[in-house]
């Protein structure tokens, strides 16, 4: 999975629960811009950012780590 889909889900959760951006910010202690960015796939957000706003979300992040011989 890429930032671009990974901005999709999250924002398509956020409207289907009716959250606003900003209210958002508030409920995971991330800001309104970095949530801008990630929705529209322009940041390079952590991964402590995206398992804050999937906490909020209801979504679980899961990571999956490829070794490469």
């Amino acid at each position: 999975m890429n930032i671009e889909q990974i901005g999709k889900i999250f924002k398509q959760r956020r409207e289907f629960l009716q959250i606003r951006q900003e209210d958002l910010a508030e409920m995971s202690g991330v800001n309104t811009r970095t949530i801008n960015q990630v929705e529209n796939s322009t940041g390079n957000p952590s991964i402590n950012t995206l398992e804050k706003l999937a906490q909020v979300l209801g979504l679980e992040l899961l990571v999956q780590v490829k070794q490469v011989n």
